[in-house]
């Protein structure tokens, strides 16, 4: 036991740790290198042998090469998060990319289009890479309860950011319609949708 742990002030849920690459297994390194370029993600320096990309907006990053793992190619399953998931739809069919149709999930199994009331986290499409490993695009702008840390409210591009204030205008727009009048503290009003979309917090009335 460190000293630390021993004087009772640390614990291992207060340890800093971010999720930084995830590793998938191809079967031809180029052939998924150019797939993922045309995603649009970005190619990352790396020691020779590692392929690292990482999508725009994202904190964590994709890595394949020779030797990286033993999985078998187009066993990898992740998430990844749009704020709009027909315009990201619309963006990768455009750049010729093959991705499924969007569908919501419901009780009783998946449904086509998105969800009619554009509920967080029920919107998705499935786009897999040639290797046949699977991304399931997820739609979100509200996170529930607790999933970000202290009310922090932060936006991986400026295109993310403009959606959210779309949302919180429209919701404003919403409020002065319930007030019956203009809201001359408007900014305030932003600024606690923004953060409360993030953290599940209950939004301002």
């Amino acid at each position: 036991m460190s000293p630390k742990s021993a004087q009772g002030d640390a614990s291992v849920e207060n340890v800093d740790v971010k999720l930084e690459v995830i590793v998938i297994p191809v079967s031809d390194v180029d052939r998924a290198k150019a797939f993922y370029q045309r995603l649009g993600w970005r190619l990352d320096q790396t020691p020779p042998g590692i392929v690292q990309l990482t999508p725009h907006g994202s904190a964590c990053s994709v890595q394949f090469g020779p030797g990286l793992t033993s999985a078998a190619p187009g066993s990898a399953m992740a998430y990844l998060i749009v704020s709009d998931i027909e315009a990201a739809h619309d963006t990768l069919a455009a750049a010729g990319v093959e991705v499924g149709d969007v569908f919501h999930v419901s009780p009783d199994g998946p449904i086509d289009g998105p969800d009619p009331q554009r509920r967080s986290y029920v919107s998705r499409a499935t786009l897999r890479d040639p290797d046949g490993n699977t991304w399931l695009l997820q739609e979100i702008t509200t996170r529930l309860p607790g999933r970000i840390e202290g009310g922090l409210t932060s936006f991986g591009s400026a295109s993310d950011l403009a959606g959210a204030l779309r949302r919180a205008a429209a919701a404003h727009g919403e409020h002065e319609k319930r007030t019956g009048e203009h809201d001359d503290n408007w900014p305030d009003w932003y600024a606690a949708y923004l953060v409360s979309e993030q953290s599940g917090a209950k939004p301002p009335e």
